[in-house]
Order: C-alpha cells, then structure tokens, then sequence
C-alpha cells in the first residue's frame, strides 16, 4: 500500500456488480475473499447490496483483479480511469472523484457488453481512445477466458505458479504431452501475453489521464 503522501492524483476504480442478484444466492463474500490478497490502493469493499468497490492506483496491478472477476463470472464491472480526490481515505466508500464516477458508468453500461465489462475515462479524445483500446483487449481476453475448461484451469494454475510442465504432469497425473494439450486448448500463451497487453494499455491510459488533471 502507497503512503499517503506520494499517492498520485489519478487511479483506477473497480466496480463489481453481482448478475442475477435477485434470483441467486449473495456472492459478496466469496468474491471479496478472492480479491483480498491482490494489491490495491483501498480494498474491495461491499458499497451496496451485491456490489463492491476498489481501488489501484498501479497499472500492473488490474490484469489480476480482471482475471479473477471474469474466472468467477457471476459478475458484471466497470472501470474508470481518472482523477482521485486527494488525501484518500482509508476506506474505498469514503473517496471521492471523476474516476468513481467513470466505474459507475461503466457499471451501468455493461449489461449488454461483450464480456459483462465496460471501461470509462475522461472526455479528451486521447482519454477516449486508450479506454477503448483497453476496453477491446479486456473483451478478447474475457472470450479466451470463457472458453477455458475446469481441466484447462488446472493446468494454467499449475504453470502461472511457476511449475514446469514435467511438474504440472506428475501433479496432475497425466503426461507432459497432455499438459501441452490441454495448455494449448486453454490458451494459456495468450492469456499470459493479453495480461501483459491490459497491464501495458491500463498504463497508457492513466498517464492520459494524468495529462488531462495536469
């Protein structure tokens, strides 16, 4: 966590808004616990009802919290790229600024978006620009991801850990040949290098933003 003192005027807002709420039982809790250990500026907390809210403030750090949020898939998100009011709270309920604003716009408009995940950021045209560009990444992403199987899942998990694929074999108890199948099947060359694309893009568009407080 920033000190408070170097914390930058611009940040990324998550908001996660439960699908189906009235007819499937409160995930709120499971989804919190999920997002926990991942790095943020102020934790995910419930905001209201099924929804939370966080939010970074490191580019870097949004690939991880997009993956778990789309593998979980209950869930619809928005995203906004803006300024912050400074100082930060020490609760993500109590801040305030343009980019909250952005996520709960970005919130509301994706229902009917492809992947259940929509991105908002200020009016510049540049502004405009890398949060579609991102927002496109995160949507080809979020199809890779939804194709992947419970088996493909156990292998990307082995290999994101670190395992060889001789490892991921003995510990799945299947040959290294099927571990090759079954990464490829599931994508996980891609899924590594588009974390790596949204990570690049979330970075691009706060430094437009950045521009724009300035």
């Amino acid at each position: 966590m920033a000190a408070r003192g170097t914390d930058p005027p611009v940040g990324i807002v998550l908001t996660v808004d439960q699908r189906g709420s009235r007819t499937t039982p409160d995930a709120v809790a499971d989804l919190l616990d999920t997002l926990d250990p991942r790095p943020t500026r102020l934790a995910f907390r419930r905001t209201a009802g099924d929804e939370v809210q966080g939010l970074v403030h490191e580019a870097e750090h949004l690939p991880s919290l997009v993956e778990a949020v789309l593998r979980d898939g209950r869930w619809r998100v928005g995203i906004g790229i803006g300024a912050v009011e400074l100082p930060l709270p020490g609760d993500v309920r109590e801040a305030r600024g343009p980019a909250f604003v952005h996520a709960r716009e970005g919130v509301d408009a994706a229902r009917q978006a492809p992947g259940r995940v929509r991105v908002v950021s200020g009016p510049t045209p540049e502004e405009i620009a890398s949060a579609r560009v991102l927002e496109a990444a995160i949507w080809l992403w979020a199809a890779l991801l939804d194709r992947r199987t419970d088996r493909g899942w156990e292998v990307a998990d082995l290999l994101d850990a670190g395992h060889t694929h001789e490892q991921a074999a003995r510990r799945l108890g299947i040959s290294q040949s099927a571990v090759t199948q079954r990464a490829r099947a599931a994508g996980v060359v891609e899924g590594e290098r588009a974390r790596e694309l949204v990570a690049h893009l979330a970075g691009t568009a706060l430094a437009r933003a950045r521009e724009d407080v300035r």
